[in-house]
């Protein structure tokens, strides 16, 4: 498998602060695969996401981030963007004044020219795949959309930018089984042999119809433990003391 995106003693701090929360992480996903990242709250979870997108929050002090063959730590977070990298949030933000569908379009041309009439045909027919009604599209981003929708809404942009890698930050957070089972088809509609995903999650319930090939265990900012699904079942029953001792 070629690979996608390989960490490299990864250091990471909070901008300004020497609150060190990443610790020397190395992590290496090939195309193709899904990661899972689990752990206890305060690991360095979420820092993990947005140090691979290089938020300004936080600070890499140390380590390198390789992806597609390519250093990034130096890039910013849009060019990181543009190079095939996607990231959903935990909260994804309401953003009044531009539609479902403008979002949906300036964000496709900043990597590639579309056909207009194409290109709206192919988000109406993922909308369905996701039951969403199209309707969405001439609404405001996520203003007024409960948490199931605001989190369809965020796989319907994974569909539509076709990154290279997604990572998805708690995207199960706060869905009911319904929603779930959406989002879990929606991310199998993405994956594909030239792609992978990262998901970060407190739950495997959106695991359980996922075809998972890692998971890992972050603790204390750094990954302890890998294993294949069977590691994430242990800790649903078990919980993360046995790993952690």
């Amino acid at each position: 498998m070629s690979k996608l995106l390989e960490i490299k003693n990864l250091n990471t701090c909070v901008k300004d602060s020497n609150k060190k929360i990443l610790k020397g992480l190395d992590l290496n996903v090939n195309k193709g695969e899904i990661h899972v990242i689990m752990g206890p709250n305060g690991s360095g979870k979420s820092t993990l996401a947005n140090s691979i997108l290089n938020n300004s929050k936080y600070e890499i002090t140390d380590g390198e981030i390789i992806f597609d063959g390519e250093k990034i730590n130096d890039l910013s977070t849009d060019k990181i963007a543009q190079k095939g990298i996607f990231m959903s949030f935990q909260t994804p933000e309401e953003i009044p004044g531009i539609s479902v569908a403008h979002f949906l379009k300036t964000a496709k041309t900043q990597t590639e020219s579309i056909n207009l009439f194409s290109f709206s045909k192919k988000v109406e027919e993922n909308m369905k795949k996701l039951d969403i009604d199209t309707n969405y599209l001439n609404r405001d981003l996520n203003v007024g959309f409960s948490g199931g929708e605001k989190k369809k809404c965020e796989i319907l942009q994974l569909l539509t930018l076709d990154p290279k890698l997604a990572i998805l930050d708690e995207t199960d957070s706060g869905l009911d089984v319904d929603a779930i089972k959406i989002v879990s088809k929606g991310i199998n509609l993405f994956k594909n042999a030239d792609n992978a995903v990262i998901i970060i999650t407190h739950s495997t319930r959106i695991l359980k119809n996922l075809d998972v090939d890692y998971v890992h265990i972050l603790y204390n900012g750094k990954i302890i433990k890998t294993g294949d699904i069977t590691l994430a079942n242990e800790i649903e029953d078990k919980g993360y003391t046995p790993f952690i001792k």
